[in-house]
């Protein structure tokens, strides 16, 4: 179940089985260290690694299914789109909007999202995933402006492990941890090969996490994390409601793919200086992806990769910190079509010509300022922080400026879709803002509230990816402010937090039913999120997390090709509610049985509020059966009631789209953990 940030700023997490509340450790996904012992005015939620295990999930969809206000949309295989107090947000600087943190470093550059950023994550073997949801504290910067989610892998000395899986649709999975205590090393690694309901769709992957820790205390401990996707993808289910029907099963784009590699060196390393800790953090990262973009017209095939290294530097004490943060990026993107595009509108196919459409490269120097300070006055907490951070972007046009074809001739229809602005250089600087207060009561009670403003800074994509019509002095730095208040309870056998939150964004790019970009707009975000648990004290044990939202546009705009935004209509989507609950019970010494619903509500599908999706209910069911002490089985049912539903719809170029839903679904595992 979803952890909570009690009042004294540790996260308690009820175990699995109901029989007692465990503490676990600090908030790292707010201040970095996981022996942090501020007190906390940021809304968290905590997923522990044994919640992590007994969940099993094959897709973060099922994991975040479990915060309240978050949604990982599943598209095919492990692409997703991520919602955190916002829609779903497309386009490819979208992911922007959100922090990915591993091990404490972000998984891509500042200006180098990966829209699909989560199967970057070793979620599966995971040692805790955070959540921290709205804007990011002011050790976060760029791209923490609707929420930050950070895994943190198991430690050296965690033991051994052994899974096997297999499950519907041709699923297998086999995790291995080998664990040297003694010689401080650590690999977590696994492989996935798995198939699907839809025609031509499956995946392979593999990812592993190898740590040492050479002087056994934590102080010193290097990592290397890798990722690699092999994925034949089914494209959108055209037509109306086409996910309930014999459409949602085909696949009209069996020709498309995505490749995508990953490799992170990390180096942490921490000593006493002053009165305070010194946390040094030096990293590599590399990335590379391959993919045929099957939901664009004309299906241009995307090469691009990014080298980038980095310092991360803390200094602090329980009531101070100080930080620098210092990144360098060598980026690349090229984008080609293969054939002319003949299925659309003639005006649609003369825009999208053959050849290449992008080649570019594209520097990156990121630096950052932030400190913290904490007072406690009595039973009061108040924190305040600020962060100032500079992004320079080198760009060089490797293919000929404008919006022409390749070969210099012009477009007709007001010329080619595709527009390359020639060589330049940009600077954006930006600050974050926050304060935070906290008030703790003897029996249990806290209520706190904060103020943040956070921000993004264009990404790559969005600046040199133009389209005719656009200019990149059109596009500066996204920001949003936010107020929130916070009630907890931490008892015995209960825990649980509200949270009511109000957000304005600023100079939002956003995405249009043409999949073209629209600069300048404004959204404003609130809700309320509420997650709690309970246990019995024996046996028994329920959780639940709820969240409500009210997302609109702030702007009115007659877009090109005649969509009408109208301010204070609702965001395409963007479900009203999002919810889950779940009941445990252990039946006896061996066997635990779990029941989870899962809600999300209805949303429109298109900026003019005229087609809606009207959500669904799931149901899951979970077995964990004790073999012996070291052997353990795992029966996951997904999809009790078969529902059919979609996982995502929209509406664009004139068509509704969406990615079906499974049917019910069988998974059966069998794990070695020997003490």
């Amino acid at each position: 179940m979803a952890g909570v940030a009690s009042a004294s700023g540790v996260p308690v997490q009820t175990d699995p089985a109901g029989n007692r509340a465990t503490r676990l450790d600090a908030i790292d996904v707010v201040g970095r260290r996981p022996d942090d012992a501020r007190l906390r005015t940021e809304a968290v939620s905590v997923l522990s690694a044994t919640v992590l295990d007994r969940l099993g999930a094959t897709h973060a969809n099922e994991v975040l299914a479990r915060v309240p206000g978050a949604w990982a949309s599943r598209g095919s295989g492990q692409e997703q789109l991520l919602a955190l107090r916002s829609p779903v947000l497309t386009g490819p600087g979208a992911c922007g909007a959100f922090l990915v943190l591993d091990d404490g470093v972000p998984t891509r550059p500042a200006g180098f999202c990966n829209v699909n950023q989560l199967f970057d994550l070793n979620l599966a073997q995971a040692g805790a995933l955070e959540v921290l949801r709205g804007p990011g504290s002011a050790v976060h910067g760029s791209n923490a402006l609707h929420g930050v989610v950070a895994a943190r892998p198991r430690r050296p000395g965690d033991g051994h492990r052994l899974r096997l899986e297999i499950g519907s649709d041709d699923y297998r999975r086999a995790l291995v941890s080998l664990d040297g205590s003694a010689s401080g090393l650590r690999l977590d690694a696994n492989a996935v090969d798995a198939g699907s309901f839809r025609a031509d769709e499956g995946y392979r992957q593999q990812q592993f996490t190898a740590q040492w820790m050479p002087t056994g205390d934590g102080a010193t401990r290097l990592s290397l994390t890798g990722n690699r996707l092999r994925q034949e993808t089914a494209g959108f289910a055209f037509g109306d409601r086409a996910w309930r029907d014999a459409r949602r099963v085909l696949n009209q784009n069996p020709e498309a793919f995505r490749h995508a590699d990953s490799a992170r060196l990390l180096l942490h390393h921490e000593y006493a200086l002053g009165d305070g800790l010194l946390d040094l953090r030096p990293y590599l990262r590399r990335d590379e992806q391959v993919f045929l973009q099957h939901f664009l017209l004309g299906q241009p095939l995307e090469e691009n990769a990014s080298r980038s290294a980095g310092m991360q530097v803390l200094w602090g004490t329980p009531d101070r910190r100080l930080g620098l943060d210092v990144e360098a990026v060598d980026g690349e993107l090229v984008q080609r079509q293969a054939r002319a595009l003949t299925s659309g509108t003639p005006a649609q196919n003369a825009i999208r010509p053959a050849g290449t459409h992008y080649d570019y490269a594209v520097d990156a120097l990121q630096v950052a300022a932030f400190g913290e300070m904490q007072w406690r006055i009595g039973r009061n907490a108040i924190t305040a922080g600020a962060r100032l951070e500079r992004l320079r972007y080198r760009y060089d046009n490797r293919a000929g400026d404008g919006n022409r074809r390749d070969d210099g001739s012009v477009c007709d229809f007001g010329g080619c879709l595709y527009l390359r602005p020639g060589d330049r250089r940009d600077v954006f600087t930006a600050h974050a803002l926050q304060l935070g207060w906290l008030r703790q009561f003897d029996d249990g009670w806290s209520v706190g509230a904060r103020a943040a403003r956070a921000f993004r800074f264009p990404q790559a994509t969005e600046l040199y990816r133009l389209q005719r019509g656009q200019s990149v002095d059109g596009i500066g730095v996204e920001s949003a402010g936010s107020l929130e208040a916070t009630l907890r309870y931490d008892g015995r056998r209960i825990a649980a937090s509200a949270v009511a939150y109000a957000m304005r964004k600023r100079d939002v790019l956003l995405r249009d039913a043409q999949g073209l970009s629209v600069p300048g707009a404004a959204t404003r975000h609130r809700g309320i999120e509420i997650d709690a648990r309970w246990h019995s004290g024996a046996a028994t044990w329920v959780d639940a997390n709820l969240a409500w939202s009210d997302q609109r546009y702030a702007f009115d705009r007659l877009l090109p090709q005649g969509e009408t935004i109208r301010r204070g209509a609702r965001i395409d989507t963007a479900p009203e509610w999002l919810g889950g609950a779940r009941l445990g019970r252990a039946l006896g010494d061996r066997v635990d049985a779990g029941l989870e619903a899962v809600w999300q509500g209805g949303y429109f599908t298109n900026a003019a509020n005229t087609r809606r999706y009207g959500g669904h209910v799931l149901w899951h069911a979970r077995l964990d059966v004790v073999l012996s002490p070291q052997w353990h089985a795992n029966l996951r049912l997904m999809n009790l009631a078969d529902r059919r539903y979609a996982e995502r719809v929209d509406f664009a170029f004139g068509e509704e789209r969406s990615f079906p839903g499974a049917g019910r679904s069988v998974f059966v595992s069998l794990a070695w953990m020997p003490r």
